[in-house]
């Protein structure tokens, strides 16, 4: 998960978790930007809402792609 581990290592920030209504939610966040909001899917383990969140993170910075799940899609 090097986008994650990348993330980290610049000052951002991931949580893992509740985030009312929504029983596990993940998210990334850098200095300026939210990047990503997933929602953990029905099934979905952890590892894989992870990778997920990887991918997101990678997209918000090579694409411009902020993905928001929480709230309802993508800008």
């Amino acid at each position: 998960m090097k986008d994650i581990e990348a993330l980290s290592a610049h000052g951002g920030e991931i949580t893992l978790g509740a985030l009312h209504p929504i029983e596990c939610a993940a998210t990334a966040a850098d200095a300026s930007n939210t990047l990503a909001m997933l929602v953990r899917r029905d099934g979905e383990t952890l590892t894989a809402l992870l990778k997920r969140l990887d991918k997101a993170i990678a997209l918000a910075y090579e694409d411009g792609q902020f993905i928001d799940e929480v709230h309802g899609g993508a800008d």
